[in-house]
């Protein structure tokens, strides 16, 4: 039988120590040295901080605290990386200072150094105009304000038509106020207002009210735009109100090679302007061709009639087929008599995101609408000077020089040009100029005179 000693408590001579031995195990008090130790530790507690010292072995640390998974990195104060840091699938709050030089935050990237350095912006080229849209913010109504006629009557580069009406519709160009909440803020004081007539026959099958926008087509060719590519896209913004709460519907049509179509829809409550923002991507059957014929149309229907919709698939392109544009439409806005439709901001341009509006000056969208429209209309009797006489005829001839080159040879009208037989020459005009004949000495722009060239798609 082996010795045994049997102890409840050993005390060193000072009694600064002691080994206590109870029956859950044994207390050490004092300064414990040992050589090694083995054993789990798992239930050692206590441990300050301070004595723990050497180098730790790896550690498994999915139970510590205070991370809030096994893959992340959580700190309530600044964390400095002297390596590089990949990150995937992670969302930032609060600021993020990059060098001395870039700030990241909610609100957008503040550059202080040198700048950003990028590739693309939205998809396509850096620099150059984004917006596809001539007169996108209604500003320019080179014809007058406001009309009940059909086709191009107020605002520039923007037509509305109609078919089949008891009461045409009236369109004008638009005055937005600070009550236009959303359009006004981003710098919109125009719109394209539809006034409906007094539909009093109902919607009848062949009917419809639209407005209609077509893009030349070397516009669309030079845009940027991998129109043949499925993944290169588009995009499409405005804004819209309504009086009447219903689904509409915008449809795009392209005239090169195959014809292609493609809708989408959109819901408006009543008397709310909405910002609509749809991309459209690419297809290995669009063509658009380098020159200055029409390239697309883009149509915002306020009624069709069922003559021209039927089956038809949304946010894709289609073949075109004059007989089914889109679904069946609603026809609540059209049989209320006096419904009203606003449009404005209209922004088509390269790429999968809609960006802020592109507003130009005054000068710069007028020049544009000009290679379109331009016309002479004046209040006084200014002179318009000859600049050759033909022996032969007594004709004076006169021209009028364009203030841009215009999109083709225009066709052109006057009314009520003062000075004897006055008449378009039989050389009528050039992309350049109009030409006039006379057989007076003079020519002049009287009070109630209207010269207008008309290259329009």
């Amino acid at each position: 039988m082996a010795s045994e000693i049997r102890v409840n408590k050993i005390e060193n001579r000072s009694g600064l120590g002691t080994v206590t031995f109870a029956d859950t195990g044994v207390d050490l008090a004092g300064i414990v040295t040992a050589t090694t130790f083995s054993g789990s530790g798992a239930s050692l507690t206590g441990l300050p901080a301070a004595q723990l010292s050497g180098t730790l072995p790896a550690l498994d640390g999915s139970a510590l605290t205070g991370v809030a998974s096994t893959e992340n990195i959580r700190t309530n104060t600044n964390a400095t990386f002297l390596q590089n840091v990949n990150v995937s699938g992670s969302t930032t709050t609060g600021t993020t200072i990059v060098g001395g030089g870039v700030t990241i935050s909610e609100s957008g990237i503040e550059a202080s150094g040198i700048g950003i350095t990028c590739a693309n912006i939205n998809g396509t080229q850096i620099g150059g105009r984004r917006n596809i849209i001539i007169n996108g913010d209604m500003r320019i109504a080179q014809r007058g304000t406001s009309s009940t006629s059909d086709g191009y009557q107020t605002v520039d580069r923007f037509q509305v038509n109609s078919f089949g009406t008891d009461e045409a519709p009236t369109q004008e160009r638009f005055v937005t106020s600070s009550s236009d909440t959303g359009p006004w803020q981003e710098g919109f004081r125009n719109a394209l207002k539809i006034t409906n007539g007094n539909q009093t026959g109902g919607a009848g099958t062949s009917d419809f009210i639209r407005i209609l926008y077509y893009v030349e087509a070397q516009d669309l060719a030079n845009s940027g735009w991998d129109y043949t590519n499925p993944n290169s896209y588009i995009t499409l913004s405005y804004w819209v109100k309504s009086s009447v709460a219903q689904t509409y519907y915008t449809n795009f049509r392209t005239f090169d090679g195959t014809g292609k179509m493609y809708y989408f829809s959109y819901d408006l409550s009543a008397e709310t302007w909405t910002k609509i923002i749809h991309s459209i991507p690419g297809h290995a059957d669009l063509t658009f061709s380098n020159d200055t014929g029409q390239g697309m149309y883009i149509q915002w229907y306020m009624y069709r009639g069922t003559n021209n919709t039927g089956t038809v698939t949304a946010n894709q392109w289609n073949n075109y087929a004059s007989s089914t544009l889109t679904p069946d439409q609603t026809t609540t806005w059209y049989v209320t008599n006096d419904a009203a439709f606003r449009l404005t901001g209209v922004q088509l341009e390269v790429g999968s995101q809609a960006t802020p509006f592109e507003h130009r000056s005054f000068g710069e969208e007028l020049s544009l609408c000009q290679r379109y429209y331009y016309r002479i209309n004046s209040t006084d009797n200014t002179i318009i000077m000859f600049n050759d006489y033909n022996n032969s005829t007594g004709n004076f001839w006169a021209n009028v020089v364009f203030p841009v080159t215009m999109r083709s040879a225009p066709t052109a009208t006057i009314t009520s040009l003062e000075g004897s037989g006055v008449s378009l020459s039989s050389s009528t005009s050039s992309v350049h100029m109009l030409n006039l004949q006379s057989g007076d000495g003079a020519m002049y722009i009287g009070n109630s005179t209207i010269v207008e060239a008309s290259a329009e798609l």
